[in-house]
Order: structure tokens, then C-alpha cells, then sequence
């Protein structure tokens, strides 16, 4: 270790280290309550807190948090191990939920800030330390007190020094990734302008007409659970598949296959096109995808099979991206049933009164066009997503050599 550097356990350093209370909620009023929700990308979002009601369980001192507590996230996959810290004076008297542990550094040991970097610097060590499975998964005070040992100087000078360095960095970092998100969505923008563009302004030739004039929409088959697995020759889509401005998604391993007997009119052929039927995922009602394989897929319940009448010129790949206008779209939401989980049904969709041009030769015209543009934006996206990556490693990489003592 560094000369003037030391190290000790967590909870060697802090003058508290303990979860919040259990609350007892009330609509307004009360004391405000942090919980996991609250702490996300080493900030406290206040907006997302609850009330407690401190006259049915009165709040000891010491778990109001004050200036320089990390907050933890102690409980959950995907949100145990998140860290953030208090760096200005909360807006009223603010306490945390059970689901979150305060770590308070003992007073005089650090400079404040500097004891926040470093807690960041093991957040992914603590995300691994979780005990449990599923949503279970806790991390009890002890393994957080015990487990993680903390390299720094002693010197508080030093530690402001730091500081200033990684503040100086971070800032940049955090402007280059605001720029680099931005121009992410910009890229996806892009493309949302145009299709709805497309479906807006028209052209000679097009003409308005309901779905059920056009098309029929079947239900899939009531594959029986009992024989889903991980492997097999057959994959039966689920809303998993779906993205929610359409598109086929593979699962990789969540991805369900099928060993049991059923009808063979239920295997689907490259480019059959297949509409969400059930909202299972916010804005998965109405969503499109194109089947990308023969003879692989098979045709689950509550996702229609698009088929064009005889008579109605028609290609899948253009009402694919009918299906994914936001007139569209809206029009079968809003005509869904259901209170937790929306539905709706072929003869709902069949009453949406779409427009399209009458030539096949033109509806290619425009699938291609399409087509070309999203290959565009998805290279922009591939490129601001690498640099978005990139800037969390640089992060990363600064953190490193703060706590080796390279810095």
C-alpha cells in the first residue's frame, strides 16, 4: 500500500451503519421516506419518496440521514448494492425504508466527499456480496461492515485532493454522456420522424380502409406449460420477444422451447407477421414483429397471425410498419379491455381504419426506404452506445487509480 495510505473494514470507519425503519405509510404529510427506488446512478431522486407516519412509530436520531451518509441498497436483484451519497442538506427531515442501510463515516475521519468515491468505488463488490435468490436477495449489515475493507489516505488534505480531481473528471465524463445519450435518442428520433412522416403525408394513391377489410388476425395455440424447456427444435414466441417499437427480440437463454404434441397449421414461416394481442410489458399492446425463420417458431395464444385477404394488395414487411405507427398503435390501445393487464382481440384490431397505398410496387418502395434508414440509425445507435460504454469504463479506470493510490 501506498505510504500515508491505511486500511480498514467498513465497519471499523463508520459511526452508523444500520437499515431504516419500517414505515407506516401515509398519503401526505408525515416524514419523508427514501427508499430503493430513490437511489439510481449514485444520486437521490426526493420525488420518488413516500410519507411515514412518525406519530404511530416514532424515528430514533440517528436514522435521519444527514450531510455525508452513503445510502445502500440492501435488498432486491438488480437494486441491492446501489450507492449514493448525501452531499447537501435534504429538504426536509428525510429517513430511509428498511430496504436501504445508512453508512454514516465516523466524523473527522474523511473528507466528506471522499467517503462517498469510495463507496462507489466497491459498489460492484457490494452488489455481489447478496445473500438469497430472486427478489429476495439481501445483504445483511454484517457482511456490508465486515467484508469490504477500505484503502485510504490519512491524510484529509490528500483525500480533498482526490476529490477535486474526480470531481474535475466526472463532470466532464458526465457531460460526455449526456451528449452521448442525447444523440442517442436523436438517432431513434430520426427514425420515428420519418415512418410517422410517411404515414401522414401520404401520396396519390392511397386509400383508407378497417383492418378486417383487409386482413384476418388468428389466435395462436394454448401450448401447455408443463412441456416448455430450455431447448428444443421449436421456439414458441411470448411477449418476451417483442420489443415495444416492434420488432423480434431473442430471449438467449430465457427463450422458451416446446417438447409436446400440436396441431402443425401452428409452425410459422419466415416473414409471417404477428401482432401482440396482450400488454404484458408497458406499450407491448399492439406490437408488431416478423417471424425470422421457417419452420422454428411456433404460434403461441394472445399473438394474432396477420394474413391479408386474396383480393388486397398487400407485402407484410409495409404493414409491419403500419402496425407500428402511433396513430395506429393508439387506436387498439385505446380500444383494449383489461384493468391490470390490457387485451384486445382480432375484431378490435379489425375496426382500426389504417391507410396504405394501393401498389405493391410503391409499398416496397417505401419498406425499403425505411429499412435503409433504420440500418443508419442503428449504426449511430451501435456508435453512441460504444461511447456510452467506453465513458463508464473511463469512469471506472478513474476510480482504480484513486483507491490504489495512482492518482
Amino acid at each position: 500500500m501506498k505510504v500515508g495510505w491505511q486500511k480498514e473494514k467498513l465497519g471499523a470507519v463508520c459511526s452508523f451503519l444500520n437499515r431504516g425503519i419500517s414505515p407506516t405509510y401515509l398519503n401526505q404529510g408525515g416524514v419523508c421516506v427514501l427508499n430503493q427506488k430513490c437511489v439510481r446512478d449514485h444520486r437521490i431522486n426526493y420525488d420518488l419518496a413516500r410519507r411515514h407516519d412518525e406519530t404511530a412509530k416514532p424515528i430514533s436520531v440517528e436514522r435521519f440521514i444527514q450531510v455525508g451518509d452513503v445510502l445502500v441498497n440492501s435488498t432486491g436483484t438488480g437494486t441491492l448494492g446501489r450507492v449514493a451519497q448525501i452531499r447537501k442538506i435534504p429538504p426536509e427531515p428525510t429517513t430511509v425504508d428498511s430496504h436501504v442501510t445508512i453508512v454514516r463515516p465516523q466524523p473527522g475521519k474523511f473528507y466528506s466527499d471522499f467517503f462517498g468515491y469510495m463507496m462507489v468505488f466497491i459498489e460492484e463488490t457490494i452488489k455481489e456480496a447478496g445473500e438469497g435468490c430472486g427478489g429476495q436477495t439481501e445483504l445483511a449489515r454484517s457482511v456490508l461492515a465486515d467484508k469490504f475493507s477500505l484503502g485510504y489516505p490519512s491524510s484529509q488534505a490528500e483525500q480533498q485532493r482526490i476529490v477535486r480531481i474526480l470531481d474535475e473528471a466526472f463532470d466532464g465524463i458526465a457531460t460526455a454522456k449526456a451528449n452521448a445519450e442525447k444523440n442517442l435518442q436523436n438517432a431513434h428520433a430520426i427514425f420515428e420522424s420519418k415512418l410517422q412522416t410517411v404515414f401522414t403525408q401520404r401520396g396519390e394513391g392511397w386509400v383508407e380502409k378497417p383492418f378486417d377489410e383487409l386482413c384476418d388476425i388468428k389466435h395462436g395455440f394454448a401450448f401447455k406449460g408443463e412441456f416448455f424447456s430450455t431447448a428444443g427444435k421449436y421456439v414458441v414466441l411470448t411477449p418476451g420477444n417483442f420489443y415495444e417499437a416492434g420488432g423480434y427480440r431473442d430471449r438467449g437463454e430465457k427463450q422458451k422451447y416446446y417438447s409436446g404434441d400440436f396441431p402443425s397449421n401452428f409452425i410459422l414461416d419466415k416473414g409471417d407477421l404477428l401482432v401482440a394481442m396482450t400488454e404484458q410489458a408497458a406499450g407491448l399492446l399492439g406490437s408488431p414483429i416478423l417471424v425470422p425463420e421457417t419452420d422454428k417458431f411456433l404460434h403461441n395464444q394472445r399473438l394474432g397471425l396477420v394474413t391479408s385477404k386474396p383480393e388486397i394488395p398487400w407485402i407484410n414487411e409495409f404493414f409491419f410498419h403500419v402496425f407500428n405507427t402511433k396513430a395506429v398503435r393508439k387506436e387498439i390501445h385505446d380500444g383494449a379491455s383489461g384493468v391490470k393487464v390490457c387485451h384486445t382481440s382480432p375484431k378490435k384490431i379489425g375496426d382500426v381504419i389504417v391507410s396504405f397505398p394501393t401498389s405493391v410496387s410503391e409499398q416496397r418502395a417505401i419498406v425499403s426506404n425505411l429499412e435503409n434508414l433504420h440500418k443508419e440509425t442503428q449504426r449511430l445507435q451501435a456508435i453512441y452506445k460504444q461511447k456510452l460504454a467506453a465513458l463508464d469504463e473511463l469512469k471506472k479506470s478513474m476510480l482504480h487509480q484513486a483507491f490504489t493510490g495512482k492518482l
